[in-house]
């Protein structure tokens, strides 16, 4: 009899906890007061495909291309904010003339603030800053300077490019070019994980439809599966 008390009494304070415990869940502490709430609002959680690959050469040649786009990419985000002020404060300005003297000016500013880093940009860098820059503005950097300054000064830069095998008419594809495509990952993985800071772009890209377009491309050209494989890589 006394245990069958002890349980009672037991499972009766169990239930009592478990009410207690529903109700103060159920509450959310805004200053003093408890304001009654079915729903716990969460931060949006973002869900890729798994990042794995079928070789060590292939899990490889991704890290380091990870590695170079974390080191460019806050250049063309950058490139973006900077030609956005640009813009607006050129329509401020009336006269050609007036507008070629200022952005003459920006130019020098804009040279010996960045010669020294840009400088150290490896040749495929270089290569990935060119095709971020059009990913963020929409426009080509040959386009760019063509715009904004002349298309002599484009011509110029081009040609210079020319000897370091890069082009300023570079595009940023994931649709058509398979590395487009890696870096794209690469960014929409950094952006939710907080490694880089994400910025509004003028190029968007479905990263899951990318996935399984470039999964049946690579499959039906027996090459690379992004699906099965044996290498994983530790984001």
């Amino acid at each position: 009899m006394a245990r069958k008390i002890l349980y009672l009494f037991f499972f009766h304070t169990i239930i009592c906890w478990s009410q207690s415990t529903e109700i103060e869940n159920s509450l959310f502490v805004v200053g003093e007061d408890s304001i009654p709430n079915s729903v716990i609002n969460l931060k949006e959680v973002i869900v890729y495909q798994p990042l794995t690959f079928n070789s060590y050469d292939a899990a490889k040649k991704y890290a380091i291309l990870r590695n170079r786009t974390y080191r460019v990419y806050p250049y063309a985000k950058l490139a973006a904010d900077r030609l956005q002020v640009l813009n607006s404060r050129l329509e401020n300005i009336n006269t050609k003339s007036r507008k070629r003297k200022y952005l003459k000016r920006l130019e020098k500013f804009i040279y010996e603030e960045f010669e020294q880093d840009l400088k150290k940009l490896s040749r495929s860098q270089g290569k990935i800053l060119i095709k971020l820059v059009h990913r963020q503005t929409g426009e080509t950097t040959h386009k760019l300077i063509k715009e904004l300054r002349n298309g002599w000064r484009a011509t110029i830069y081009q040609a210079t490019a020319s000897f370091f095998k890069l082009s300023l008419k570079e595009t940023y594809d994931p649709e058509k070019n398979y590395q487009d495509y890696l870096i794209e990952d690469v960014l929409l993985r950094a952006f939710s994980s907080g490694k880089l800071v994400e910025q509004s772009t003028a190029l968007e890209y479905d990263l899951d439809e990318l996935y399984y377009m470039w999964k049946e491309r690579l499959n039906l050209n027996k090459n690379e599966s992004l699906g099965q494989s044996k290498y994983k890589l530790i984001n």
